[in-house]
């Protein structure tokens, strides 16, 4: 209750507490039982079984009692003393790391093989700080005392740090892998294979069945990748948070990116998000275009290009690049990618799909202050149907357009400029692109304010679809080169062909 009862928490609490009422009543206790009804969550707020900490927890969880099954029937007979605490508490490691291992590998496109050692050495250090934080929590109400709980604490802390950074810097102590729909049901067969092994007196079919699906995980990508059977061409509007990241997926399963996301300390967008989405769903990434150099667009990038090696780099080359963009450009170099600056009237043509620059103007951008008003602006065309991505393009940049390019601003599906912001998405411009869905990439809760009222209601009354990644999470808009279907939260829907009468 006093941290919020986040999943994880509640699964746990009502573990405990069914647990310790069944030993005060002297009643049998079953710990399955006991997981079962800590995992009741999603019947009383269905979209738990989405969040991703109740996932673990409860994968994580039914790992430990399947080791605690092994434990007592293998180990307990043949050690004792401190040799039976350490081998009982790795195999807990090692079978709790297994079964979350599709989670964690389909979530994060990492597989950690140092976790079970790691886990080894951190789990009692977090058993002895937890209650003394938990005791300073709520002891808040007398500052001094509570401090003085919470820093007793540091060292433990610490030393937690200490083995997360030993563990990461082991060489290979992870590898990335990006598992296909599947891979990860193949995965998801072989930890429930795994847990029954562990419970059951005669191990024997869960074993074989277990070695199966790992020899399958094994073979998989050898296959040749199935033909598709329609020519589609797919915009993911990919949820990073406060930031820009679109994938455009050619008739060709060819992808061309736009923009990386986010940047923080100790991660990126790119790495969390991006390349975990593209390499599940397979496919070679033909270029990369960058809107403009600011962290939440170009924060992903030099972990992109690093990991995804596109053919191609094109970005507006706005003189006051950042950081991270001066450290994109250096991947580039030393991963040969070739970097070309855009101008109006550049195009590329991927497996039928046009891709027109129409921002920014190397004269425009000469005399501007501001690296939003020079975003890349780039249309793209796939039969009847035109998508306009505008990065973060101010008022100043729309009116540019307008001026300069008039009727090439039509559009079915408008990529919303800078996140909604009042700043961006003036009427003359939106008459102008007259779209019929609009996406707005943007971050729950931000401090900015995005999307602004005065755009939402703007994009209301012109009558255009308004989806945000805030509240949808990711969006797939979907062009057979005359009608667009929208795939938002598990659900589809098909507008009217394009050259349908309104």
């Amino acid at each position: 209750a006093v941290i919020g009862a986040p999943p994880p928490a509640v699964r746990s609490g009502v573990m405990l507490g069914v647990t310790a009422v069944s030993r005060l009543i002297q009643r049998p206790t079953s710990p399955w039982s006991a997981l079962a009804l800590g995992a009741l969550g999603p019947l009383l707020e269905p979209r738990t079984v989405l969040d991703l900490g109740y996932q673990l927890s409860v994968a994580g969880m039914a790992g430990i009692i399947a080791s605690g099954a092994l434990a007592r029937r293998a180990i307990a007979p043949a050690l004792d003393g401190w040799r039976r605490w350490l081998a009982t508490n790795l195999a807990a490691s090692i079978i709790a790391s297994l079964v979350t291992t599709p989670l964690v590998a389909w979530t994060f496109g990492r597989v950690s093989l140092i976790a079970p050692v790691t886990n080894l050495a951190a789990t009692p250090l977090l058993g002895l700080a937890q209650p003394m934080l938990f005791i300073a929590l709520l002891l808040a109400p007398f500052q001094p005392v509570a401090t003085f709980v919470a820093d007793a604490a540091h060292p433990l802390l610490a030393l937690f740090d200490l083995v997360s950074v030993a563990g990461a810097s082991v060489p290979y102590g992870a590898i990335t892998v990006a598992p296909t729909i599947v891979a990860a049901v193949i995965a998801a067969g072989l930890s429930l294979a795994v847990i029954v092994a562990c419970v059951s007196r005669f191990p024997a079919r869960p074993v074989v069945a277990a070695t199966g699906a790992l020899a399958l995980l094994v073979w998989l990508p050898a296959l040749p990748a199935l033909p598709t059977s329609q020519a589609t061409m797919e915009l993911h509007m990919i949820d990073v948070g406060q930031g820009d990241a679109l994938a455009l997926r050619t008739p060709g399963r060819r992808w061309i990116l736009f923009d990386a996301g986010r940047v923080w300390k100790g991660g990126d967008a790119g790495r969390s998000s991006v390349i975990p989405y593209i390499r599940r769903r397979g496919g070679a990434v033909e270029a990369f275009i960058l809107s403009h150099p600011h962290d939440d667009h170009v924060g992903g990038a030099p972990t992109i290009l690093d990991a995804l090696r596109p053919r191609l780099y094109w970005d507006a080359a706005y003189a006051a690049g950042s950081a991270t963009y001066r450290q994109s450009l250096a991947v580039a170099l030393a991963r040969r990618i070739p970097w070309r600056r855009v101008n109006p009237g550049d195009s590329l043509v991927v497996d039928g799909v046009i891709l027109r620059i129409l921002a920014p103007d190397s004269a425009w951008t000469a005399g501007l202050s501001d690296a939003n008003d020079a975003s890349t602006v780039v249309r793209a065309e796939f039969g009847a149907t035109r998508f306009l991505l505008t990065g973060d393009a101010e008022t100043e940049e729309e009116a540019w357009l307008v001026r300069n390019a008039g009727d090439e601003l039509r559009t079915d599906v408008l990529k919303v400029a800078h996140h909604g912001s009042r700043t961006s998405t003036s009427p003359t411009f939106l008459a102008a692109a007259r779209p019929r869905v609009a996406l707005i990439s943007v971050g729950a809760g931000n401090r900015y304010g995005h999307p602004g009222a005065r755009v939402l209601e703007d994009l209301a009354a012109s009558g255009a679809i308004v989806l945000r990644t805030d509240r949808s999470g990711t969006v797939v808009v979907r062009s057979d080169g005359r009608s667009i279907s929208l795939d938002v939260e598990g659900e589809s829907w098909r507008l009217p062909d394009v050259s349908a009468p309104p």
